[in-house]
C-alpha cells in the first residue's frame, strides 16, 4: 500500500490518498480529519499510526506504507 498527501489550494483542503500495490485508489480523505475516512476503508484500528505517519509526510510525496497488524 502507498500513501500520499496532497496539498489544497484556496477553499480546497489538504486530502490523502491511500492505493494498493497497482496505485489503484483504496482511500481518499481529508488530512485533518482521517478518522472518518480511516473508519471507511476498514483501517479503523490503525488511526494512531497513520494519523503520525501523516503529519510527518512531506506534501506530494509517496510513500510506501507497511502497518502493523
Amino acid at each position: 500500500m502507498f500513501i500520499i498527501k496532497v496539498k489544497g489550494k484556496s477553499k480546497i483542503p489538504d486530502y490523502v490518498q491511500l492505493r494498493d500495490e497497482n496505485y489503484t485508489l483504496v482511500a481518499y480523505f481529508r488530512a485533518d480529519r482521517p478518522e472518518k475516512g480511516l473508519e471507511k476503508c476498514g483501517y479503523g484500528s490503525q488511526i494512531d499510526e497513520i494519523k503520525v505517519i501523516i503529519e510527518n509526510l512531506p506534501f506530494g510525496k509517496m510513500m510506501k506504507l507497511e502497518l502493523n497488524d
